[in-house]
């Protein structure tokens, strides 16, 4: 969800995606600052529904001002995890839209302490209201989960030397600025030739531990399955291949069978619950001029079967 706040990624691509009916129920599990939700709003007629969820209790008083009035716009404080879990959803839902990741405005207000690029208290929940902070998460973890968490969802080659070297630090006292964890890593990382902050694998690690991000995924794919309706359009927008891959992965097992032993009988095609709709797609040169920040998107469609 890295983009400017006033230039949703993939918009055109998104709306082709969700093909919205002027009547039909859409879910932006992630409204963010409300690109992609505007424009989908702008294609429904009086009949029209649209859900808005998000985790993050900034977005969701952004929300309430922008939409509040209007009788066809629910709004709903929560992880797109609990999609189907809201009453609202249980008639089925036309399309759903997740557009995964950090937005512009929590990387962009540095309180909030997902960046490195400004000193701030090392928090980097996505809800501030629930959940342990980064710095609690870093003071309590022993080296062996730090080093996993860094690896597995930072791929981050140097993550037990990084795991070691936070434990002997806080040894003598805990972490909890960004600037201390930035520099901290960079001594042991150094300058990577790609020009890359030598901290950013190991803070987006963090940022995916301390948001339960890839849990929150797998439920959240399940939940849109669940209830869409035949012919519903799923768009998943990711930013980084860890994403990517469990969303590509997760549209393969409901969109293909899976390969028989010799001899053995085909397994019912019954079985499956989407179509993949196009190949991947990702911003092109005009949009990249824009929106810089879109460099990393990959959007991914696929459709309800009946």
């Amino acid at each position: 969800m890295a983009h400017d706040a006033h230039a949703p990624v993939l918009l055109d691509e998104v709306l082709q995606g969700l093909r919205v009916r002027a009547d039909g129920i859409y879910l932006d599990g992630t409204f963010g600052r409300g690109g992609h939700a505007r424009a989908v709003l702008e294609r429904l007629g009086a009949r029209g529904h649209l859900l808005l969820m998000d985790r993050d209790p900034a977005a969701v008083a952004a929300a309430r001002r922008e939409f509040g009035a209007d009788a066809r716009v629910s709004i709903r404080h929560g992880n797109f995890a609990e999609l189907a879990d809201w009453d609202a959803t249980l008639g089925g839902l036309d399309g759903v839209l997740l557009d995964l990741g950090v937005s512009s405005p929590q990387l962009d207000d540095a309180a909030r302490g997902f960046s490195f690029r400004a000193d701030a208290p090392l928090d980097m929940r996505m809800d501030p209201t629930r959940g342990e902070s980064a710095a609690q998460f870093l003071a309590r973890a022993d080296e062996k989960e730090l080093a996993d968490v860094l690896w597995n969802h930072g791929e981050e080659r140097m993550s037990r030397r990084i795991a070691r070297a936070i434990v002997a630090q806080r040894r003598n006292a805990p972490i909890t600025r960004t600037g201390e964890l930035a520099d901290l890593i960079a001594g042991i990382v150094g300058r990577p030739p790609s020009g890359k902050h030598p901290a950013t694998r190991s803070f987006q690690a963090l940022r995916i531990a301390v948001n339960g991000e890839m849990d929150a995924l797998d439920r959240g794919l399940r939940g849109a399955v669940a209830r869409l309706r035949a012919g519903g359009r799923l768009c998943v927008i990711s930013f980084h291949s860890l994403e990517d891959r469990a969303v590509k992965q997760f549209l393969r097992e409901q969109s293909q069978a899976a390969p028989t032993r010799r001899g053995l009988p085909p397994p019912a095609a019954s079985m499956l619950s989407l179509r993949l709709v196009g190949h991947a797609q990702m911003p092109g040169a005009a949009e990249l001029a824009r929106n810089p920040r879109a460099r990393s998107a990959v959007l991914r469609v696929a459709e309800k079967l009946a």
